[in-house]
């Protein structure tokens, strides 16, 4: 038993188990309400030369509850275990009070439409009421979907964000030894490509539709070469091409020296990634960047965003440096 209650949301199965319920049973008292107004049989379906399918009374009551109840059973119980995806469970809790509303809706739709006549055959849905209940329904589901708060359990990522919080609890200045920033090129620079590229591509993909595809996917490539995500702590330096695509990852123990300095891309062959000659660069453009000598003599320089944000990424280097080299002395000396 105590599995069971770790495994599901105690309080997304009582709804998902009592709100059907509930449901069906309002249906029922709201049909009986009606039923002095209804003929006897009562039809359940219609054909376009006029027939119908008929059924008691009690047969679509009841027949319609238990609908509504295993068509809420079926979606809600989606968003109970608490090992699924937040996401999909609250997708299924929203999908599952609409489907449940939905239902309801159009059994209610065919008894309104029924009501007053002494034969069913003459009888149609009631279009105003499915119109309105089923609109109500998808707005109730969507809410839900947002609204519905899922049970989070404790996960690897919260194990790491604890062992982070109790690491900068005892070292105070482990926040000043980190630093994240994107790098990108001008604004400008993308709008050149979109228009060298782009609109050709959608030019030419009238004629050779595959060769539009490749010069559009091209463009965006380069794009997304100008574009680097920057990393620095106390482990070193790393630098991502567009955030995915790891170039660069210097240990602390490597870094020799780091300062911000205004350089030209053409210095270092252009923008993009670039390694040559023991030199390496991740410049988006020309302008402030850091440059970084390693302690094998070579050397490598990063675009640093803005003046202030190349003066704290340097910063930060050479204290992580420092850093390093005084704990690697401290090793050697003690043995």
């Amino acid at each position: 038993m105590g599995k069971f209650r770790d495994a599901v949301d105690a309080k997304a199965l009582r709804f998902a188990v009592g709100f059907p319920v509930v449901l069906a049973g309002a249906f029922v008292f709201c049909a009986h309400l009606l039923r002095p107004s209804l003929p006897e049989p009562l039809a359940v379906s219609w054909t376009d030369d006029g027939g119908a399918s008929f059924a008691p009374f009690a047969a679509y009551a009841w027949g319609g509850a238990l609908s509504i109840v295993a068509a809420g059973w079926l979606v809600l119980s989606q968003a109970v275990p608490v090992s699924r995806p937040v996401v999909m469970r609250r997708i299924m809790m929203g999908a599952g009070l609409f489907l449940s509303l939905f239902v309801t809706s159009v059994l209610a739709a065919g008894l309104v439409g029924q009501s007053g006549l002494a034969d069913a055959r003459e009888s149609r849905v009631d279009l105003t009421v499915l119109a309105l209940g089923s609109g109500a329904a998808l707005s109730l589901g969507v809410i839900m979907g947002f609204v519905f708060k899922a049970d989070r359990r404790w996960s690897p990522d919260d194990d790491r964000a604890f062992e982070l919080a109790i690491a900068r609890e005892l070292d105070p200045d482990l926040a000043r030894d980190t630093i994240r920033l994107w790098v990108h090129a001008r604004s400008s620079v993308f709008v050149m490509i979109t228009v060298a590229v782009l609109f050709p591509a959608a030019l030419i993909v009238i004629a050779l539709p595959w060769l539009g595809a490749f010069l559009a996917a091209l463009a965006v490539v380069a794009a997304a070469f100008l574009c680097a995500r920057v990393k620095a702590d106390r482990s070193g330096l790393r630098v991502l091409v567009a955030g995915v695509l790891p170039v660069m990852d210097v240990p602390a123990a490597a870094i020799s020296a780091a300062s911000a300095s205004d350089v030209k891309a053409a210095d270092y062959g252009g923008w993009g990634y670039r390694n040559h000659s023991g030199t390496a660069a991740m410049l988006v453009s020309s302008g402030p960047a850091v440059v970084v000598r390693k302690t094998d003599g070579h050397s490598l320089a990063v675009s640093g965003g803005s003046p202030a944000s190349a003066a704290r990424l340097a910063e930060v280097l050479t204290r992580v440096a420092a850093r390093a080299h005084g704990g690697a002395s401290g090793v050697e000396q003690d043995s």
